[in-house]
């Protein structure tokens, strides 16, 4: 009875001891590949629990998810045979799943060495000895993540389609002290150069604005100016127009008077001209006799009195009837 239990004991102990070994967890994010006496199985696994051969089979987890890989002081040679250092590159990249057996079949489960910490000292050094280091440290600096990622992305491309690079970032690389401190000094020269050259354009603009408002302040002056002066030519353009009118009337005026007057006495010439008939003439001879004769009594009359004649009586009732 005793043996049958010892022998059941060591029964469950191997079971328990081979499960142990051959059931293992896969994280969220990853996805499991084998081996098989060092051969790459074909055989992939999702999130989750799952049973292997123990000792014979062994398996390891890929991720699939966002991730960043450092690459850490990574030397680089400008072309003027300067070394710098960039003390960490980061990559931020992403493995699709359906492209997990292939990129670990060419490349093993540490794809990224090769592909990723490999490639960026090649590119880095590509670029740096094609460049000053002035270009690397200043000039060029801000176009070296971009750079390394398009690079990067073309190479990937090619050899492993399903890995992507989503961005790069590259830190301030490390140069030698004396050059250093020789672009410290540099870029505070140049930082009172941009102190002053800012002073001087707000200097400039205060000088415009000035100008500007003197220009402005003349030309309202002129402005008003011209109106005044439009306004004492239209007040005497008007005084002048007026002056003419009242002389028109005044002519206007003069005019019906005198052509009045004409009317009357060419009318009353006419009328006059009418009463010249004989028997009004005859009348007016009689009339004259009766007002001028004067009959004077005596057997001596004098000499110088005269009795009037015919024609003298016409004249005088002419010259009445005129007036």
């Amino acid at each position: 009875m005793a043996d049958i239990v010892v022998v059941t004991g060591a029964l469950v102990f191997a079971v328990a001891f081979l499960l142990h070994f051959s059931v293992h967890r896969l994280e969220e994010g990853h996805v499991g590949v084998y081996y098989r006496g060092g051969a790459l199985l074909t055989q992939t696994s999702p999130p989750g629990f799952h049973m292997m051969i123990p000792f014979i089979t062994t398996y390891r987890a890929v991720q699939v998810t966002l991730q960043t890989d450092e690459v850490k002081n990574v030397p680089c040679g400008t072309s003027g045979g300067v070394m710098i250092y960039f003390d960490r590159i980061e990559v931020v990249n992403i493995l699709r799943p359906d492209s997990v057996y292939d990129i670990v079949r060419n490349y093993t489960a540490d794809y990224d060495k090769t592909l990723i910490f490999n490639k960026v000292h090649h590119e880095l050094n590509q670029f740096c000895s094609s460049h000053s280091l002035h270009e690397v440290y200043i000039d060029l600096f801000d176009q070296i993540d971009e750079n390394l990622k398009q690079a990067l992305q073309r190479d990937l491309n090619e050899m492993s389609p399903g890995l992507q690079v989503q961005a790069v970032r590259v830190t301030k690389p490390k140069i030698p002290e004396t050059i250093r401190k020789n672009y410290e000094l540099m870029e505070g020269e140049k930082t009172k150069l941009l102190i002053s050259t800012h002073h001087q354009k707000v200097v400039e603009k205060d000088a415009e604005t000035e100008r500007k408002k003197a220009i402005i302040e003349a030309e309202k002056e002129a402005q008003v100016a011209k109106i005044q002066f439009e306004q004492k030519i239209m007040e005497k353009e008007s005084l002048q127009r007026i002056a003419q009118i009242e002389d028109s009337m005044h002519v206007a005026t003069q005019k019906s008077r005198s052509d009045a007057d004409f009317y009357q006495t060419q009318r009353q010439a006419e009328a006059n001209s009418l009463l010249l008939t004989p028997q009004f003439l005859e009348l007016k001879k009689y009339e004259a006799i009766a007002n001028n004769t004067k009959v004077f009594f005596g057997s001596d009359i004098p000499k110088m009195f005269h009795t009037l004649g015919f024609s003298d009586i016409v004249s005088t009732v002419k010259d009445k009837s005129k007036t």
